[in-house]
């Protein structure tokens, strides 16, 4: 079975690479210095540091892993190369919720990099795939568990801003 792509904007990538670098430089220096100490308090057999640090070890290579993995699937979407006006990945997109009268600011992202609470919507996200394709002045609504969502989209930014 192949892989699924991981699609990514620029940030993202950089985001990922930061992260797996402070995992392998700093990260592992400091969990192999707490089992070096923890084997000098002698029997690891009942050692509840080592077994910590141990555990911890396992976690930090599981997510090194992880994303090794994620960054050699990955597709940097060049936000600077889509269509001004068309919602894409990495599009930030203006939305007034016509129920409400309220406005949001989304940025589509991969699904790696959503983070609702910094309103980056993943392109699978009900919201994000209503949105993908659309233009300035288009009327979407959209199925969420509560209900149903409609929104008019107000503006398209799809620079790296």
């Amino acid at each position: 079975m192949a892989e699924k792509e991981v699609l990514l904007t620029v940030d993202g990538l950089k985001k990922l690479e930061e992260e797996l670098e402070y995992l392998k430089s700093v990260k592992r220096r400091e969990v192999a210095e707490r089992i070096k100490q923890a084997i000098e308090f002698g029997d690891i057999s009942e050692n509840s540091e080592y077994e910590d640090a141990k555990n911890e070890q396992a976690f930090l290579e599981g997510r090194i892993l992880a994303l090794e993995k994620k960054l050699r699937h990955a597709r940097v979407i060049d936000t600077q190369e889509m269509p001004g006006d068309v919602v894409s990945l990495g599009s930030k997109v203006t939305v007034e919720d016509l129920d409400s009268g309220e406005q949001f600011t989304y940025r589509i992202v991969g699904s790696i990099e959503a983070d609702p609470g910094e309103m980056r919507i993943s392109n699978e996200s009900p919201v994000g795939r209503a949105l993908l394709g659309q233009q300035v002045g288009a009327v979407v609504e959209v199925q969420v568990p509560c209900g149903t969502l409609r929104y008019r989209i107000l503006g398209v930014s799809n620079g790296n801003s």
